[in-house]
């Protein structure tokens, strides 16, 4: 993918030279963040390799949710919430649908079964089910309350916020702490993998610094092209947060949750795929709410619409009864892509009705 950071430069001379050409803005600067997301996770699995398969699908999880979160600041900036709150909502589905459906896929396609640690799947499967029930409950009182929830409908955002950081910080210290041999999986280094020349925790680190670095930049762009394209082609914004968005910021999981069942580490790939979920909605959402005190025109609610509401719900659904007993198949990993894109279709034929 390195031709593509080509790409780069010509998005930034883009915007500074012909910014009424959105359409180009906007594609230029979706493909340009496609590389940098790939080096971002490059970068994070040569960390991910020195300290076991669930730090590492943490380590991998945290950085390839950078590009999310950097997302998510720069349309917090612009005011485009609903933009904001589809990618959040997004970046849930797609890990837990589109990256391990197709880690699923991929890693089935030349063996009969794959296995993992059931009980660390249900683990993040169960922390999966919370993070849904604190995004629903703030749309229900909304919905219950009508007008007259406005009031208290900030407090009781920031609240939730406040405990899901804390659920979040317990959940490191289980995973990393109390009970890591959940999550350390059983993958031994063949011999191709040991000839592999490893980068240096440095370089590893300065890589991760530019690329970051840069991502910011063209996530300003991106973002800034959203609303005049998502116009041209008639979609909502939330369709473009949903399934564009979110699929950019995911990229980096993509690449390595399918890489990583390919090489039959499986614990590695549910890791990343549902643990990355997880960090949206339990780290990243709740940042950014809180966020939205002090950047952006106005403080940003968790009362997510009814429409994004309805698919992490039956996402969340459907991640715990794969995730039950410990192992994986091709048909496993189509049955969560079909899920996805049938959700995909919904939002392209009626994204007026699910964007309120």
């Amino acid at each position: 993918m390195n031709w593509l950071l080509l790409f780069v430069p010509l998005a930034i001379a883009l915007e500074r030279l012909a910014p009424e050409h959105y359409l180009l803005v906007f594609a230029a600067s979706s493909v340009a963040i496609l590389p940098l997301v790939a080096w971002l996770g490059k970068a994070t699995e040569q960390l991910a390799d020195r300290s076991g398969e669930g730090v590492g699908g943490l380590l991998n999880a945290t950085f390839g949710n950078a590009a999310e979160l950097i997302i998510g600041f720069a349309a917090l900036r612009a005011g485009l919430f609903d933009v904001v709150k589809a990618s959040i909502a997004g970046s849930i589905v797609g890990n837990i649908l589109l990256v391990l459906g197709a880690a699923m896929l991929a890693g089935g396609l030349h063996r009969s079964e794959q296995h993992f640690n059931p009980m660390g799947a249900r683990s993040q499967a169960t922390m999966l089910t919370l993070a849904a029930i604190a995004l629903v409950l703030p749309a229900t009182y909304r919905a219950a309350l009508g007008p007259e929830a406005t009031a208290g409908l900030g407090s009781l955002s920031v609240a939730i916020s406040v405990v899901l950081l804390f659920v979040y910080a317990l959940y490191l210290f289980f995973t990393l702490v109390t009970h890591s041999a959940l999550f350390l999986g059983s993958h031994v280094p063949d011999e191709e993998e040991g000839h592999a020349a490893p980068w240096t925790t440095r370089r590893a680190l300065l890589v991760l610094a530019a690329v970051t670095a840069m991502i910011a930049w063209l996530s300003e762009i991106l973002v800034g092209a959203i609303e005049p394209t998502a116009e041209e082609f008639g979609l909502s914004n939330v369709f473009i947060g949903v399934f564009v968005v979110a699929i950019l910021g995911n990229a980096a999981e993509h690449a390595t949750a399918i890489t990583a069942a390919m090489k039959d580490r499986m614990d590695l790939a549910l890791s990343i795929a549902i643990g990355s979920s997880v960090q949206v909605a339990l780290f990243v959402a709740p940042v950014l709410v809180l966020a939205s005190l002090f950047v952006g025109p106005a403080p940003m609610d968790l009362a997510f619409p009814t429409g994004l509401v309805v698919v992490i719900l039956l996402s969340v659904l459907i991640t715990g009864q794969v995730a039950s007993d410990g192992r994986s198949d091709w048909l496993k990993g189509v049955q969560l892509l079909a899920v996805y894109l049938i959700m995909a279709l919904a939002f392209f034929f009626i994204p007026a009705a699910l964007a309120h």
